[in-house]
């Protein structure tokens, strides 16, 4: 162990192993910002699943100000990674062009803490192909939107126990009876639609990534076929438009 006198900025952050980190896999100028660019989308992916934990616990202890604050850091972070994209898009198709062949079977569809944090906000349909033990935990386990309605019982609205008990590992379907509690909420506008305003807020930014995937895909390889075979932009818009938490999005047309 480094004493904290001894302590210094590269060693802190392991600068030596995380600037090692890189092997671009052809001499083209480009290759390194598209690994840099990646590798980074998977540190802030690893920061959201780690939020995203404990806004889990904070909704279900029913801490306003600490679920406030902590989906408002996730969804900061979101607005980080779609940022990202600028960078990315850059980069022309025939730079793209100059590394892609080595890039093989490797596709960013295989990001697998992207599917966990799909998994984490309540997506269940997952090919049997892609679920490993870590992310058959996860769909074991309560989603945020099932956090969010044990944060309204302790802040005393009715939730039913059905609602609470539904099994963790199906997929929610839109209830109307729990739409009319979040159409409660929202009228009192007080600390319950703040946190409901802020998971939207996150929705809407995994929506935005999904969106800006897309639209970077087109702008870089057009309609080709996606590296590691992959339909590419086709199979990139039919993941958009999906919300996470549909409920909450739903009960705006009851206002």
């Amino acid at each position: 162990m480094t004493s904290a006198g001894n302590l210094t900025y590269d060693r802190y952050l392991r600068l030596d192993d995380l600037l090692a980190c890189q092997h671009p896999l052809t001499d083209s100028h480009d290759e390194l910002l598209f690994v840099i660019i990646h590798q980074a989308y998977e540190l802030w992916f690893k920061q959201i699943l780690h939020e995203a934990a404990q806004l889990q616990q904070r909704l279900e202890d029913g801490d306003s100000a600490g679920s406030l604050a902590t989906a408002r850091r996730v969804a900061k972070i979101l607005k980080t990674v779609v940022g990202q994209f600028d960078i990315l898009e850059t980069m022309t198709p025939a730079q793209f062009a100059s590394f892609r062949p080595e890039l093989g079977s490797s596709s960013g569809f295989q990001s697998s803490q992207f599917r966990y944090i799909e998994a984490v906000v309540g997506r269940r349909d997952f090919a049997v192909a892609v679920i490993d033990p870590a992310l058959q935990a996860i769909m074991g386990r309560r989603p945020v939107f099932a956090s969010l309605l044990r944060y309204l019982r302790v802040a005393g609205f009715p939730v039913p126990d059905e609602v609470l008990d539904q099994d963790p590992r199906s997929a929610w379907v839109s209830n109307d009876r729990v739409q009319a509690l979040l159409a409660e909420a929202y009228a009192g506008s007080g600390d319950p639609a703040e946190v409901c305003e802020a998971l939207v807020d996150i929705d809407e930014g995994i929506q935005e990534w999904r969106y800006r995937h897309v639209k970077m895909v087109e702008r870089i390889i057009g309609a080709k076929t996606g590296t590691g075979g992959s339909a590419g932009a086709a199979y990139l818009r039919g993941t958009l438009f999906r919300p996470a938490f549909p409920d909450l999005w739903e009960v705006r047309s009851r206002a």
